[in-house]
């Protein structure tokens, strides 16, 4: 909630828009921005035109909101955050592209989120509960999913793909079109060039795996079986350096093949473009 009593015991002044949401006199709203009720809009923010934003959003003070950026509801956005701003693209020409925010996310401090471009599809996608903290950076056509999280500093480049719960670290920094997947976990500046398999965790300069997310694992409800199925498949994908058929066909020799888990993985190495992280023969992979 916004602080109406600062430490000068001075309450700050809000105007109450149609939509019945609390609106400090010293924003800056455009005509044509919409906004939902309940929300809570403080001083010095500024929402730019074709700006969409849902109910009970949290919006602090010296937030910039550029045109065509749609965000839903329930979000809380912290000070000098911005987003919608033109994609850092040398090719951007003025194109009318989007942004668009989903519903209970947090982006703290200094963070930026850009637009689409046209090359790239026009939007860059923002899902669900997801955490966004200081100075982190999305840049144009990403698509992140839901419950991602952002650690200080992390930074995407155009194009990336963050899938559902994946953990990027602080520092860390993800080249354009890599696909980061689903519970995947990137430790502390890393520079990540390929792919990252959904379960793994990766980390160093340049990224390689460590192993399995047994942690994620565990606290997303995998069973133990799920697990235990992983570890045994991990070796043959990524210690390994034999084709990608070869190693899936050893997994249904070891009837591993039938996890869920393990279609889902192998389908993601399949449909990499980019090549995907292989393993640091020199860590310890299969650590508890």
């Amino acid at each position: 909630m916004l602080n109406k009593h600062p430490i000068e015991k001075k309450p700050f002044h809000f105007r109450r828009s149609m939509y019945f949401s609390e609106i400090h006199k010293t924003a800056i709203i455009h005509p044509t921005a919409q906004i939902g009720s309940g929300c809570e809009i403080g001083p010095h923010v500024y929402i730019g035109p074709e700006v969409e934003i849902g109910e009970n959003n949290i919006i602090h003070r010296n937030v910039d909101i550029a045109g065509w950026t749609k965000i839903g509801n329930n979000n809380k956005i912290y000070s000098y955050a911005a987003l919608g701003g033109d994609p850092q693209d040398r090719t951007y020409c003025g194109e009318t592209t989007q942004l668009s925010i989903g519903d209970d996310n947090i982006i703290r401090e200094f963070a930026t989120i850009s637009r689409g471009t046209t090359k790239g599809g026009g939007i860059t996608l923002i899902g669900d509960h997801n955490m966004f903290m200081a100075y982190s950076h999305v840049a144009h056509d990403c698509v992140i999913g839901s419950h991602v999280t952002l650690v200080n500093s992390a930074n995407l480049a155009g194009h990336v793909q963050a899938q559902d719960y994946c953990f990027i670290g602080g520092l860390v920094a993800i080249h354009q079109h890599v696909i980061i997947g689903r519970l995947a976990i990137i430790g502390l500046n890393a520079s990540v060039a390929r792919d990252v398999p959904p379960f793994t965790m990766a980390a160093g300069n340049r990224a390689t795996l460590r192993g399995i997310n047994i942690i994620g694992l565990r606290r997303n409800g995998y069973s133990q079986a799920s697990i235990n199925t992983l570890r045994k498949a991990y070796p043959i994908l990524f210690r390994q350096r034999h084709k990608l058929s070869d190693c899936i066909e050893r997994l249904k020799m070891m009837d591993l093949y039938k996890d869920d888990v393990i279609i889902k993985l192998t389908h993601f190495l399949s449909a990499s473009q980019r090549g995907y992280l292989r393993h640091n023969k020199n860590s310890d992979s299969d650590r508890d």
